[in-house]
């Protein structure tokens, strides 16, 4: 079995208030979605068992869960992969997430206040110090931070959960984009969508959304094609 790379650590003050499958579902979905197993690597149940230090019947529903949301996809002799997109399915993805996260960018706006913005421009200056510092991991990660705390202040769980599978599909791809044409180029709306959420303004604020997810898919795309 291929080793994970670079695994991104559970919060231990979280850790210990799970029960062991979620707590192993946890652990995999943090994989997946910051790119640690990649589109097309197989690894095999067993490994993961021994890896993640779990016992084989939370490694099983942790698998069954995500195999559900089809950010894993099972195959013969007892090993799961990471699904590689195809154009298909990138341009399902794009129309999927640019109807769904503009329209939590304008539910937020209604909840912006001092304390979310400042958090989220403290994540967006980690995220654009990992991108001078070229550090694919620090970008991944704070980038998924940034669009998952606008979407809470929505307070639309239904569209937040169906927006969060979507990453899990796509995130192991931009990992891939990352690796081949590194950080410089990868794109950055944050700061028209900050200022817009500033103003109060929900369709600017929403047009800015759906640029950056449109230029994140179209590199996603780039790089398959």
């Amino acid at each position: 079995m291929q080793m994970l790379r670079n695994p991104a650590p559970v919060d231990p003050s979280v850790k210990g208030k799970l029960p062991a499958h979620q707590h192993v579902y946890e652990q995999l979905r943090t994989r997946i979605l910051f790119g640690d197993l990649a589109p097309g690597q197989a690894v095999t149940i067993q490994g993961l068992v021994e890896d993640l230090g779990a016992g084989m019947t939370p490694v099983r529903e942790a698998i069954r869960r995500l195999i559900s949301d089809g950010a894993l996809s099972m195959m013969g002799n007892r090993r799961v992969i990471v699904p590689e997109l195809t154009i298909n399915c990138i341009e399902q993805l794009d129309f999927m997430r640019q109807s769904l996260e503009p329209q939590l960018t304008r539910l937020a706006i209604e909840n912006v206040d001092s304390t979310l913005l400042a958090a989220l421009r403290s994540e967006d200056d980690s995220l654009n110090a990992a991108i001078t510092a070229g550090d694919i991991s620090g970008y991944l990660t704070q980038n998924y931070r940034f669009h998952a705390r606008l979407y809470r202040a929505a307070n639309a769980p239904i569209l937040s959960a169906t927006v969060d599978r979507l990453w899990l599909r796509f995130a192991p791809s931009l990992r891939v984009v990352c690796g081949r044409y590194g950080t410089f180029n990868l794109p950055d709306k944050h700061a028209d969508l900050l200022c817009a959420l500033e103003d109060g303004n929900a369709e600017a604020a929403a047009f800015a959304m759906a640029e950056d997810v449109q230029q994140g898919m179209r590199q996603i795309r780039a790089s398959i094609e």
